[in-house]
């Protein structure tokens, strides 16, 4: 790996490390702010910001694991992280939107694990809701996630179209 590489990538991993410090920064002001308090509205009929232990994994399923459930969520999420820094470094450096995805994953994983486990559940308090519909309370770990998966599939999707489309295009000028 070149100098130049090892730079940019130690660059994408200060980022992750500021998502992280954000992450958990926030969930200490909500663990101050909101436990003992009801919701407090910043946008009235659409974002609050209220106060939840979310036991389980995302948007609050499997609640009932118990510490069985709580050390395989940290096993997992431990594995994750390992896997998605692996990727990280197998990454060609010119791949920003993947190496950008993967620090956004990163920063949200090792977020919500320092959580479960210094906690034993992971701080949620971001609360959206419009009219009848409600989105499950989440923290900035898990926006990070949701980002990083995003640019993930968005990559996948369209970089195995532009692949087929250049392969078909050389096929084209090869039969010519």
């Amino acid at each position: 790996m070149k100098v130049s590489e090892v730079g940019w990538r130690v660059g994408y991993l200060v980022a992750a490390f500021g998502i992280y410090i954000t992450d958990q920064a926030s969930k200490a002001w909500a663990a101050r702010a909101l436990r003992y308090n009801d919701s407090q509205t910043v946008i009235n009929g659409f974002f609050d910001f209220a106060y939840a232990e979310n036991r389980g994994i995302a948007f609050g399923q499997f609640q009932d694991g118990g510490s069985f459930g709580r050390w395989l969520l940290v096993v997992l999420a431990a594995a994750a992280a390992v896997a998605v820094l692996f990727y990280f470094f197998r990454t060609p450096r010119n791949d920003d939107r993947v190496l950008g995805a993967c620090a956004l994953l990163l920063a949200g994983i090792c977020g919500n694990l320092t959580d479960r486990v210094r906690l034993g559940y992971v701080i949620d308090f971001i609360d959206l809701h419009w009219g009848a519909h409600h989105w499950p309370t989440f923290n900035v770990a898990d926006a990070s996630i949701c980002a990083g998966a995003l640019l993930l599939a968005f990559d996948l999707f369209f970089e195995r179209k532009s692949h087929k489309a250049e392969a078909v295009e050389k096929e084209t000028e090869a039969s010519s």
